[in-house]
């Protein structure tokens, strides 16, 4: 079986500096807040273009925080797109804010800029740009838009390790980003972590503190904050993986680039890329009329495949009051994509396999 994603494979190749990272943290005797979390939160904020970079534990509390730390909250509007996974309108949400949901461009997925404008009303307060799959949003026209009426921009670059957008990295293209590093992403720890970039020092201060209850100085507490750190272990092992990310999203680009090139096969719509050379390929999504044949097909053949995501947002259970809105283009998206493996150890052989069985199907 050709797995999705293979993720001890992945992280043997670090074997030994992994293992070396961790060794020094264990001997350093310090596990929070240490020169292992500083190192990491500096060398990420370089690579990503942006001044400063706190770690936090997860991606949902580095969205969470960010909209925390603007202070926004009952009555205040955030747009987002209406095709992303859930976490992005949890933070909204969870901070009392409404969700706004936009629909996406079927040809990137990625929220249509030109539908924002007339969802903005006096209480909209930030547009929220969710980089999916690894391809960046169109920036420039929501940053204008943002501009125009006075709003925040976040990105939400959990899917877009290292993806460029007109020369600039994600993580440095808007007011502040947050990152999660679940252990499945371009940039992966062992374990839950998270962090935000911004290049706004007074946010940064602020969400520092918030991270950590609140805290600018031990047992001073400004804010009514949360306990959300990224711990010394992972921020050490993420360190050794910055290094090879260009290297590993280079592997990817040529996986999708082989698979772009070499699937023909009408029944199955391929994605579309704005600009190869930007784009990181966290995911590489198709889609296909017969879903679960097609999944079947491929799973009784060899090659495993994933869905992201089946259900959009305004139909989980956890948002009841939207089942009756009608997202078209969202809905169509949800009930069609199919993940195909990609990843920096899937090897030529495999690629081809999985071309060749996709080209097979009927």
């Amino acid at each position: 079986m050709i797995k999705f994603l293979d993720l001890h494979k992945i992280n043997e190749r670090f074997r030994n500096e992994i293992n070396g990272a961790i060794k020094r943290v264990l001997d350093s005797g310090w596990y929070l807040q240490g020169k292992e979390n500083e190192a990491f939160c500096q060398n990420f904020a370089t690579y990503c273009g942006a001044k400063y970079c706190v770690g936090v534990a997860n991606g949902l509390d580095a969205l969470n925080l960010i909209i925390r730390a603007y202070g926004f909250g009952v009555g205040d509007e955030i747009i987002v797109p209406a095709n992303t996974y859930i976490a992005s309108i949890l933070a909204i949400s969870q901070n009392g804010c409404t969700p706004v949901l936009v629909e996406p461009d079927i040809k990137t997925y990625n929220i249509n800029p030109d539908l924002i404008e007339t969802k903005i009303t006096p209480r909209t307060k930030a547009i929220m740009a969710v980089h999916l799959y690894g391809q960046t949003a169109q920036m420039d026209k929501i940053n204008a838009l943002a501009k125009k009426y006075n709003l925040k921009v976040i990105e939400d670059a959990a899917q877009a390790h290292g993806a460029y957008y007109k020369g600039k990295r994600t993580g440095s293209l808007a007011d502040a980003c947050g990152w999660s590093f679940y252990p499945g992403k371009n940039l992966g720890a062992l374990g839950d972590g998270g962090a935000i970039t911004t290049n706004d020092n007074e946010l940064y201060q602020k969400i520092k503190a918030l991270s950590n209850y609140g805290s600018h100085k031990k047992y001073e507490h400004l804010y009514k904050g949360v306990n959300s750190r990224l711990d010394e272990i992972q921020a050490a092992i993420l360190n050794v993986k910055l290094a090879n990310l260009d290297k590993d999203n280079a592997r990817r680009r040529e996986i999708a680039v082989f698979y772009r090139h070499n699937i023909k096969n009408q029944l199955i719509t391929l994605p579309s890329v704005k600009n190869e050379e930007f784009h990181v390929w966290h995911l590489f999504v198709v889609r296909v009329g017969q879903r679960d044949k097609f999944i079947k097909y491929l799973a009784d053949n060899g090659v495993q495949t994933l869905v992201h995501y089946p259900l959009p947002p305004h139909k989980q259970g956890a948002y009841k009051e939207w089942k009756k809105m009608s997202l078209p283009v969202t809905e169509l998206i949800h009930k069609e994509v199919v993940s195909l493996p990609i990843s920096p150890v899937l090897t030529d052989k495999e690629v081809q396999y999985v071309v060749e069985m996709i080209n097979a199907y009927r």
